[in-house]
């Protein structure tokens, strides 16, 4: 027989559910529907209700077409939603975590992540928000106020609801660590410089935060693709290709005044915006949510200084050159992995050959993988944690097993830890992967890392290795049966890429 529970929030009653050893309430508004005159404006407070609101089912998933890494197709804009994870023995003053997840900017939703593991092991509450993505999250446009930051905004509402109402859920909203993977680090980042984010958090992880800083020469994201632009993009440039996707789409009437054009595009119908999803990921600088870019703003110090944590898997870029290479039909081969080279690094190719030489790997898809990995994964990771390390107290961890079980399967090809593997250690997921016992007892030590490190400021645990700040250079490595600093630097040849493009 299901047990509900009843908490009364400042807009109303909510009924969630008592399950093994946790309460848990879903779909519960953070912020009013952003549809109609809504859309690409800042979320706006939501309206009470009077009658005790179902919160046992999750709300939906923001606005996405579905990818070869997330089958989620979601046309709602009614996507304001957030779920709690509580232990369930009684308990006030608890940390809060909020999790911000990954899915590239364009894809995602909180319900894939059942965090009740990271809940109960930490004694922590658990706070998992939807926030809009792609095209109605970083639109902008001639005449739109402050656009490319609505997703940002999503989560400062987030963040501004939990300062209200964890309390009632035994939470302490003076002890909030807001963590993310992916996409979700790299927002992270953006709320460590975001003025209005001061005092909402006051603990970060940032899990596999992709480019916070620097560049990604081509082809070392994913084979095929070009040089990515940097991860943030300035307001007035956003707002250029704004309006020419809308002109190039047909969304506006050629020659409207920016006013009847933004009404035009309001009535555009989510699924046609949709289509131009993937060119609307990168948040916007210049305006009032995000005044500088982070790319400038962390190296100076201009952030918030709080204790901070982040890392990355052993061999992140498996899973890109996995999915959209190898099982996409187009492995890399000993001739494109010259071309490959060359497009990426000009001069410098014939020393990076070298150094990666085909025949120390057993295939040129895993040369191409490892050269990725260092490259546009661990150098630009150790850079964000240098500077880190410089103003704060900061620690960084590299996830180490090999033998992870993959989120999303690469039959036939060596996944290893590759981007996300982590992520199964600390959440459980609908008909996802199991673990081992000792990959089980893995999960559980990290579990414990992470909600100390959301307690006191600090991952130590009496009994669990002892794990140095990043000012030592110390990089823990967390693998079954082997948990303890190793030399990341070395591993990922961080000396040889300093030198590099």
């Amino acid at each position: 027989m299901t047990q509900h529970v009843t908490v009364r929030l400042s807009s109303g009653a909510i009924r969630g559910r008592r399950l093994d050893g946790h309460l848990s309430f879903r779909g519960i508004p953070y912020a009013a529907a952003p549809v109609g005159e809504r859309r690409w404006r800042p979320p706006a407070p939501v309206t009470p209700w009077s009658e005790v609101r179902d919160a046992t089912a999750p709300g939906n998933p923001a606005p996405q077409l579905a990818q070869s890494f997330a089958d989620v197709t979601a046309v709602d804009e009614d996507c304001l939603t957030l779920d709690v994870t509580v232990p369930e023995a009684p308990g006030t003053g608890r940390p809060v975590m909020v999790w911000l997840h990954g899915g590239g900017g364009t894809n995602g939703t909180a319900a894939t992540y059942d965090p009740q593991r990271l809940a109960v092991t930490g004694d922590v509450v658990v706070v998992a928000p939807n926030f809009r993505l792609g095209v109605l999250a970083c639109f902008g446009h001639p005449g739109l106020a402050d656009g490319g930051t609505f997703g940002l905004q999503d989560q400062q509402a987030v963040l501004r609801w939990v300062q209200r109402e964890i309390a009632r859920f035994g939470g302490d909203p003076e002890n909030v660590t807001l963590f993310g993977e992916s996409y979700g680090a790299l927002m992270v980042a953006a709320h460590l410089v975001a003025p209005a984010s001061a005092g909402l958090f006051h603990r970060a992880i940032l899990q596999s935060a992709f480019a916070v800083m620097g560049s990604t020469p081509a082809h070392t994201f994913i084979p095929g693709v070009p040089a990515l632009a940097p991860s943030w993009i300035p307001a007035a440039e956003l707002d250029w290709l704004g309006a020419a996707t809308a002109a190039e789409h047909g969304w506006v009437t050629p020659g409207s005044d920016p006013e009847s054009a933004l009404a035009q595009l309001r009535r555009v119908p989510v699924a046609d915006l949709l289509q131009a999803s993937a060119a609307f990921i990168r948040p916007a600088f210049g305006g009032p949510t995000l005044p500088e870019s982070p790319e400038e703003a962390l190296p100076a110090g201009r952030f918030h200084r709080i204790p901070l944590m982040l890392g990355t898997t052993r061999d992140e870029a498996r899973f890109f050159v996995g999915l959209f290479a190898d099982l996409a039909g187009n492995p890399v081969t000993a001739e494109s992995y010259s071309r490959l080279l060359a497009e990426a690094f000009g001069a410098a190719a014939e020393e990076i050959a070298a150094r990666y030489a085909l025949d120390r790997f057993p295939t040129p898809s895993l040369a191409w993988a490892q050269l990725c990995t260092d490259r546009a994964w661990a150098r630009p990771a150790w850079e964000l944690g240098r500077v880190f390390a410089t103003y704060t107290d900061t620690w960084f961890y590299e996830f180490a097993d090999r033998d992870a079980p993959p989120i999303v399967p690469l039959p036939g090809f060596p996944a290893g830890a590759q981007h996300s593997s982590e992520l199964v250690y600390q959440f459980d997921f609908p008909g996802g992967p199991s673990l081992s016992a000792a990959q089980r007892a893995l999960a559980d030590r990290m579990n414990r890392y992470w909600t100390a490190f959301a307690t006191n400021g600090d991952p130590a645990c009496a009994d669990l290795p002892a794990w140095p700040d990043a000012g030592t250079g110390h990089v823990q490595s967390l693998a079954p049966g082997r948990i303890g600093g190793t030399d990341y630097v070395a591993e990922h040849g961080l000396d040889f890429w300093a030198h590099m493009p």
